[in-house]
């Protein structure tokens, strides 16, 4: 019997593929009501439930135990199963073993979804098809027909996902920037490095960040890497580089694209752009096809999305922003193209992490922050030196003083460096509450 521990979409999508394979099922979850229970009543009635806990004795007795990746692998009653030898795997790694399609295999702390769905669009505008999932969009089971049938398969894929997966074999293999995240669920950077780092075993190329030394592979610099950089380029290193006095992407001495030409604005949009050329190239695509996409592609919503202008002020949402690095980036990155200051929006629940990273760009390209949440307290001591505080207890509040704080030239960015459980149900509700919120003012 396999056991699917932690219900919700990609616990039905485990259900759903194991019972079409004929496997005996039963499904664990420490609420007594998890989503997806009235679908699981319905469509499969003959699978055995164990819920409001994780009954040891029934895991110990699994030929194979699936769980899903919210739910860590170091709880007591899964690490007693892995000390008698039955397997704990995730999604992924079930998807992995039937699929034969090519895989684009793209981790990170910050920018996942962004280079995940840009390489897709560079995959479909080369003329071939693709499967896009994930740590995105639909669970990679729900869609394992359709991958088998595709040119290629690009995967976002998060820590979670990879302490799980042993049969990832990918085709191209990226970990795009390593910051402080999930500190509440790892005991050090060390383990949460070495998590994303599996998504490079056994990869056949792979491409990391010249500007972030935690995410390049050992051995180093073989004839099947790839490299990005902010700065310069060299050989098999996409970059920046200067042409005609203007900044172009560019590959060794190659300049390919002027960056105005980016829809995408910011340096770490920039960083993306040339990390998305690197997979592109090592998986074989034809890069005038992967140029063409870059000059059409507008980004995700919730990624330093423009909401609107006011009274000469930018208004951002970047409430994908739910970390420490990538706070960071934003900051750096609409900062560097303004005139005024930034007026920052953040808070929330930090998720253990420590806020220091944030003194330099803040004190660099931020005049005031607006903080709200669990971890206001925490980000006011640090950041304080810095930048005027200002406290509030709504994103209404927020709102209300970050506009009586931007003037003219300046920008409002909503980029919270933290999770937003703790006041709203998902980072989706807080960035879309935030956009309307900007909207709404006279």
């Amino acid at each position: 019997m396999r056991i699917v521990v932690g219900l919700g979409k990609t616990g039905l999508s485990c259900i759903r593929s194991l019972h079409a394979a004929g496997e005996r099922v039963c499904v664990m979850d420490t609420r007594d009501e998890p989503p997806g229970l009235d679908q699981v009543l319905d469509q499969f009635p003959d699978v055995r439930l164990s819920l409001g806990g994780l009954d040891e004795d029934l895991l110990c007795g699994a030929e194979e135990i699936i769980v899903s990746p919210g739910i860590s692998t170091a709880t007591a009653p899964l690490q007693k199963a892995v000390a008698r030898g039955i397997p704990v795997v995730g999604d992924i790694e079930l998807f992995c073993r039937e699929v034969k399609t090519p895989i684009l295999a793209i981790t990170g702390s910050n920018a996942k979804s962004t280079v995940t769905t840009l390489m897709g669009e560079m995959v479909k505008g080369s003329g071939r098809s693709v499967v896009v999932g994930g740590n995105i969009g639909v669970p990679v089971l729900d869609v394992l027909q359709e991958a088998q049938s595709a040119e290629f398969c690009v995967l976002e894929l998060s820590s979670f996902q990879l302490e799980t997966t042993y049969s990832l074999r990918a085709h191209v293999a990226t970990i795009l920037n390593i910051s402080p995240d999930h500190l509440d669920r790892y005991p050090s950077m060390k383990e949460y490095t070495a998590a994303k780092h599996r998504i490079y075993r056994n990869a056949r190329h792979t491409v990391a960040n010249a500007d972030d030394s935690a995410t390049l592979p050992h051995p180093m610099f073989t004839e099947h890497d790839w490299r990005f950089t902010t700065r310069s380029p060299s050989a098999r290193t996409f970059g920046l580089q200067l042409n005609e006095s203007a900044s172009w992407l560019g590959v060794a001495n190659e300049a390919l694209m002027p960056v105005s030409e980016l829809r995408i604005k910011g340096r770490h949009n920039q960083a993306n752009a040339l990390a998305a050329l690197a997979i592109g190239s090592a998986a074989g695509l034809e890069m005038q096809h992967m140029l063409n996409t870059l000059r059409e592609f507008r980004g995700l919503a919730h990624r330093c999305e423009w909401i609107r202008e006011r009274d000469g002020v930018q208004w951002y949402n970047d409430s994908k922003g739910t970390n420490v690095g990538a706070t960071v980036a934003a900051i750096d990155g609409i900062g560097s193209e303004i005139s005024g200051k930034i007026v920052l929006v953040a808070g929330g629940d930090g998720k253990g992490a420590d806020f220091v990273e944030l003194q330099k760009p803040v004190e660099k390209y931020v005049k005031a922050a607006v903080l709200l949440g669990q971890d206001a307290a925490k980000m006011e001591r640090v950041l304080a030196p810095h930048c005027t505080i200002k406290r509030v207890s709504s994103l209404q509040d927020a709102v209300g003083a970050a506009a009586e704080l931007a003037l003219a030239g300046d920008a409002v960015l909503l980029s919270p460096a933290c999770a937003s459980l703790d006041m709203f149900k998902n980072y989706e509700d807080r960035g879309n509450q935030f956009a309307d919120l900007a909207r709404a003012l006279s």
